[in-house]
């Protein structure tokens, strides 16, 4: 599965992915005992849905868990085929609720083409129009952000001394040879990737520097370090703590901001409130390290996500 995060789709293909709102098949195992941590959801019923890539079931995974501790009947329709899709089938009522991006909530679905720099704020923002025009709730975020990324492996870290894109220009002034970088090709013309990211930190880099691969093939060959020594990867991705990599700062804040966030319809949590209650202390454990340890489990050690959801939440102490 892959752990890429959602950005804007194209018409094209969501026109492609129209038929699919639907196409979920999570995995139906029960893996905490129905009302284990109580009766308060006892006679409800949620249908629970997730993007179809690992960090996204994961997320479904989770919460479906403590749905079930608390009582509640949970249908799995985690593993929909892409973002347009699921976030129609959350509209349509068709699922209950998944989780969802900032940055795609705020690009995606409410069309605005400036993404706001601060966390909070950009939260704030796509949570109060969400609500007002489209009548869907969003829970508190988690710290998590899966957007883009530039890393390299640990010990060139270490040796090059770089812990931030601001490093970055001073180290094509001093060692050129050592500024490689793999970027995909589509991220090589974004506004938000190449092009925007090298003005905003002052980076003249070389062509001859730069090469355009496929998404997969960036993190083994920045793990290789031959072809380059930075990648372009997506921060929560299972493959850089598998592959042990080191995700620069972005400290100027150019990329835009994709934390995660529980959204329902505002019908489901005027009912049913204490849904929130229960994400909320859940989400504020789920940073980047975390999210990254649980994709790699998935995708670098092929453990199924109810798994390693159910795990997690007992590690915490949030299941029994």
């Amino acid at each position: 599965m892959s752990t890429l995060p959602r950005r804007a789709l194209t018409a094209g293909t969501a026109a492609l992915l129209a038929g699919a709102v639907l196409a979920g098949c999570g995995s139906s195992a029960k893996t905490v005992k129905q009302g284990s941590l109580g009766q308060e959801l006892k006679g409800a019923t949620f249908t629970v849905g997730s993007k179809d890539f690992s960090e996204s079931i994961i997320l479904g995974q989770i919460t479906m868990d403590l749905l079930r501790a608390h009582g509640a009947t949970v249908n799995d329709k985690t593993n929909i085929k892409g973002s347009t899709n699921t976030r129609t089938a959350l509209t349509s009522s068709n699922i209950d609720m998944y989780w969802e991006y900032t940055g795609t909530g705020w690009v995606t679905y409410l069309k605005h083409t400036k993404p706001i720099a601060d966390p909070q704020a950009q939260y704030d923002a796509v949570a109060k129009e969400d609500l007002s025009a489209n009548k869907v709730v969003w829970g508190k975020p988690a710290p998590l952000n899966n957007t883009y990324a530039f890393a390299i492996r640990k010990d060139k870290a270490t040796e090059l001394g770089v812990t931030k894109l601001s490093d970055l220009a001073n180290l094509i002034q001093t060692k050129p040879k050592e500024a490689t970088f793999c970027i995909e090709s589509e991220f090589s013309t974004r506004d938000d990737g190449w092009p925007g990211m090298t003005k905003a930190y002052g980076m003249n880099v070389p062509k001859s520097n730069v090469k355009s691969l496929d998404t997969g093939v960036i993190y083994s060959e920045t793990k290789k370090g031959q072809t380059c020594n930075f990648g372009e990867v997506f921060a929560t991705d299972g493959r850089i703590a598998s592959m042990g990599l080191t995700v620069l700062q972005d400290d100027k804040h150019f990329f835009p901001v994709y934390n995660a966030s529980l959204t329902l319809r505002q019908d489901t949590t005027t009912k049913y409130p204490q849904i929130q209650q229960y994400l909320e202390p859940v989400a504020a454990k789920l940073t980047d390290d975390v999210m990254q340890q649980l994709n790699a489990k998935v995708d670098a050690d092929g453990l199924e996500p109810s798994k390693v959801a159910h795990d997690w939440l007992l590690q915490q102490g949030f299941v029994k």
